[in-house]
Parts: structure tokens; sequence; C-alpha cells
């Protein structure tokens, strides 16, 4: 049983299905990789980063959340494993906001060249990393409303810039299912581009909402969804809906993820969001 945000997830065929990989021979075809993303809004490529690198980060994460409670005692920091106890919110705030979010070893996972090299192949120009880039990791049992994040598209909180930014979400440890990773709304970025063009923008920046089933009804579509892998990441455009499972791994593992942005240098920008990223930034 899948569920998002409490909402059970309807697994009938026609509610529930797989993302599809990017097939080995379009790797190093661009031309191929943009009919795909134009006509699916997202790329699932396997094995993409060096699990090495992913690896490293996620010990990094969470070695300095421990002493916040993030994890338990005796446990090894990269199998993420939740702790029993409350988090001490002023550690945990200082270690993520003051630490973590502007470290070096933050700002060289998201400029590997297997990401920044990639998106400048990809896109044929100069890239901008947006610096607003979040991490999250979500402990299992939470499956309240609020809890995992919610259907949206990018571009409601992305206004001040191209809307031809790419996000890329990134898995930080092996991610199935019921660790809660992303799930995509089939064929959502066409209904959204319809209603982009005819000028329904949303306004203020807002999910749409926590009823992941009521949504799929709404548009008659499947959520998608996959076993991610250390090194597997998604790219997908700011029209696809998307949103993310509720953790429910039996062991008490965490999930443990970054979403980035890359654009075109030479495409406008989005100001506000090259800051550093913090829960309080207002975006």
């Amino acid at each position: 049983m899948l569920t998002s945000n409490g909402y059970e997830l309807v697994e009938s065929p026609d509610r529930l299905g797989q993302l599809t990989e990017t097939p080995d021979e379009e790797r190093s075809d661009r031309d191929a990789l943009w009919r795909r993303l134009r006509a699916q809004g997202y790329l699932l490529l396997r094995d993409q980063l060096p699990t090495e690198e992913v690896a490293a980060f996620r010990r990094f994460y969470f070695e300095t959340l421990a002493p916040a409670g993030v994890t338990r005692s005796g446990t090894g920091p990269e199998d993420g494993i939740a702790g029993p106890g409350p988090i001490d919110q002023a550690t945990y705030r200082q270690a993520l906001f003051g630490h973590v979010v502007p470290s070096v070893e933050y700002d060289r996972l998201c400029r590997l060249p297997s990401i920044a090299g990639w998106f400048g192949w990809f896109l044929g120009d100069d890239v901008h990393l947006h610096r607003r880039k979040i991490l999250r990791h979500t402990r299992p049992g939470q499956n309240g409303i609020g809890t995992a994040t919610q259907a949206h598209y990018d571009l409601v909180y992305l206004r001040d810039g191209t809307d031809r930014v790419l996000s890329m979400w990134i898995p930080l440890g092996d991610c199935p299912t019921t660790l809660g990773g992303l799930t995509y709304l089939e064929g959502s970025h066409r209904v959204v581009l319809a209603e982009e063009a005819q000028g329904r923008l949303k306004r203020p920046a807002a999910s749409i909402t926590a009823d992941l089933p009521g949504l799929a009804d709404a548009h008659d579509a499947r959520w998608l969804v996959t076993d991610y892998r250390a090194g597997d990441v998604m790219i997908h455009s700011a029209h696809i809906i998307h949103a993310a499972l509720d953790n429910v791994d039996p062991d008490g593992r965490m999930r443990l993820s970054t979403d980035i942005r890359y654009q075109r240098a030479s495409e406008p920008i989005d100001w506000r969001w090259q800051q550093h990223w913090h829960d309080r930034d207002g975006l």
C-alpha cells in the first residue's frame, strides 16, 4: 500500500504505473533526450552519479545532524536510522542551515561533472546553478497532511525567471517506494503548459493538494513510481506535477534527498533563489 500524506494511492492500472527509465541508447543522444523530456516531462537517469560521492555526502549529512538526535545512537550515519526521541530543534537548525547547506561538501556534490557537466551538455550553453538548493530527510511513520511534499509543479515557486529551468531530484541513498520517493502525475505537464498559456497563473506560490488519489481522478491519469537507487537522478520540467510518498520503512530508515535547479545562464534568473535555502526564507 502506497500513501502520501495519509491518502492511499489507488493501485489500479489506470491510476498507478511505473516511471520509464531512459534507455542506454539515448543517454548520449541530446535530441532523443529532449524529445523524451518534452513527451514525458521527466527523465529517469539510472546510475548517473558516482555512488561513492552520494554515500560520502549522506554520511556527512547524518554525522553533522547526529548531535541533534536525528539518528539513533549506536548506528552508522550512512544507515540513516531515525532516533527514537524528540529532536533538539536549536541544534538541528544550526547544523542544517549553519553548516550543511552552505558547506563545500554540498556545493561539490551539486557541481559534480555528472551534474554540472551534464546540464552544460544537455542545455548547450553556459549554465547557472540556483544557490537555493533544498535538502530533505523524512522519518518513517510520519503520514499526516503536511509531512510529505504535496502535489505541485515547480514553476509556481519560480515565477521571476525563465520557465525553462530544470530540476534535478537526487535520492541520497537507495530509495524504494516504501522510503517515500517522488511520484509524478503522468502527462500533467501538458495540462499545466496549456493552463499557463491561458494565463491561469497560480499566485501566491502554493501546493495543489495533498489528495493525490483525487487529483489523479480529476486528471484521469496515473501516478508513476519507481524504486530509486543511489546514483539515480530524476530531471523534470517546471510544469510537471509531482509529490512525495510517505516513508513507511519498517526498519526506521530515513529518506534523504536533495532537489537542485539548473538553467541556461543567458536566460532570466529568479534572483529570489540565489541565497542559501532556509525554511524561513518565505519561498
